[in-house]
């Protein structure tokens, strides 16, 4: 599979995080600035990425919680995702985020935040007396960084993270893929994860992405995919919940939890579930479940320094 097809999932799912922001699912202002309007997407669609993103934040506000914001946020595959601005007006920034992707994709990224004072303005507001960089593809601030590596070379992540003047590997770490891994050839996901679980001794590695991929409607979403050039090379721990436990558990972490992604709709606040479900009528949830069921969020720990890191949950 080549790389363009993996960098065309960003637009996909980005246009699809809009149309959910678009009609009311969760707020996002600034991802208007980054992603053009998409067609319309099926509500059972809109419902999934909404159970993604939400359960995401669960865990995130936690971590940053249980530090006080004495963290750091590394996103792997970040595409164009807002999180830099939403934690900015939630007071709850860490102490650096940085996004992580292809060159392309950084590049792009970049451009739309140069030129549009929305984005711009806010990462300029927690720089200080210190000038914010964008060049070569990358942006450089403070509190936040967009840089282009390839996931599948840990030397150069590590590289690209130690040239980051106040990025510190023995602070509090969160690590972020969303659909990410499973792009990757097991051998080089195994090497990411494991590379993290070493070279912090306090972190969470919180991954989302399909699981129970070899019944029939895991196989037919391979198929689909497949037809848009989408090969999953990295399939394999993505069989059921043990595996995609086990690929972090292997791979240096402590422990790790992995839910279907329709156990964590079900704990999600029963305010915010039945105000989405209201959004858009749902004629059949047959298929809203079999998606929930083929996608689901899995979190590792370190937690060395017993900060807490060990407990977290989505049961809100």
């Amino acid at each position: 599979m080549g790389d363009e097809a993996v960098q065309s999932t960003n637009d996909d799912a980005s246009q699809c995080k809009r149309f959910a922001v678009q009609k009311g699912y969760w707020k996002d202002p600034y991802l208007q600035y980054l992603v053009r309007s998409g067609d319309r997407r099926a509500p059972e669609i809109n419902r999934g990425y909404f159970a993604r993103v939400r359960g995401i934040k669960v865990l995130l506000d936690q971590i940053l919680e249980k530090t006080k914001c004495s963290c750091q946020v590394v996103n792997f595959g970040a595409g164009f995702d807002t999180l830099f601005w939403k934690l900015k007006d939630e007071n709850k920034l860490p102490d650096i985020i940085v996004d992580f992707d292809f060159r392309a994709v950084t590049s792009r990224k970049c451009q739309y935040v140069k030129v549009r004072p929305p984005l711009l303005d806010l990462v300029k507001a927690v720089s200080g007396s210190e000038a914010v960089q964008i060049e070569n593809a990358e942006l450089h601030s403070p509190k936040y960084h967009i840089m282009w590596a390839d996931l599948r070379n840990t030397s150069q992540i590590e590289s690209k993270l130690r040239g980051i003047a106040n990025f510190d590997f023995s602070k509090p770490t969160v690590f972020i893929t969303e659909c990410v891994l499973v792009y990757l050839q097991p051998d080089k996901s195994s090497q990411l994860i494991k590379w993290a679980a070493e070279s912090f001794a306090n972190s969470v590695f919180i991954n989302y992405e399909q699981v129970h991929m070899s019944d029939k409607f895991g196989q037919v979403m391979v198929s689909n995919l497949r037809g848009r050039r989408c090969e999953l090379e990295g399939i394999a721990p993505c069989q059921d919940l043990d595996t995609q436990k086990l690929r972090f558990v292997s791979n240096g972490f402590d422990d790790a939890v992995a839910m279907e992604m329709g156990e964590v709709y079900r704990y999600l606040p029963a305010d915010e579930v039945h105000r989405v479900e209201r959004l858009e009528f749902l004629d059949e949830t047959e298929l809203l479940n079999q998606l929930l069921q083929h996608y689901c969020l899995c979190w590792a720990w370190k937690d060395k320094d017993q900060i807490g890191l060990d407990n977290l949950h989505v049961k809100t």
